[in-house]
């Protein structure tokens, strides 16, 4: 009898997490862009209905505090003032009929609205 063993990758508490699904979509994005110096940036903006809204975008810059962690070949990169309210946060990618993009799932969060984008 063969024995499964299932690993779970851990979530980092110390920084930002990517899934898999979500690394694919990135590595396909920028495949289409045709550019390899762009790294996935994720900011946390004032504004929004509670307060703070996420950003995501493509960054070819680098800022003097930036965190940037690898996840299979694709760079996150958070900025010093967002990193605090990034860590244990879980970005992913959604492909439902429902719904298609970036989920982000952040413990951090004490609230959020109807909206979906903002939090406290």
């Amino acid at each position: 009898m063969t024995e499964q063993v299932e690993t779970t990758p851990s979530v980092r508490a110390d920084g930002i997490n990517l899934s898999d699904a979500a690394a694919a979509k990135v590595k396909s994005l920028l495949g289409q862009e045709g550019r390899d110096d762009l790294a996935l940036r994720i900011a946390v903006q004032p504004g929004g209905c509670s307060g703070l809204r996420y950003q995501l975008f493509f960054d070819e810059r680098t800022l003097d505090g930036d965190v940037v962690t690898d996840f299979d070949g694709v760079n996150v990169v958070v900025d010093r003032m967002s990193v605090p309210y990034l860590n244990s946060a879980t970005i992913d990618f959604v492909d439902s009929i429902e719904k298609q993009g970036f989920t982000i799932d952040n413990p951090n969060a004490t609230g959020s609205c109807a909206c979906g984008d903002s939090f406290h």
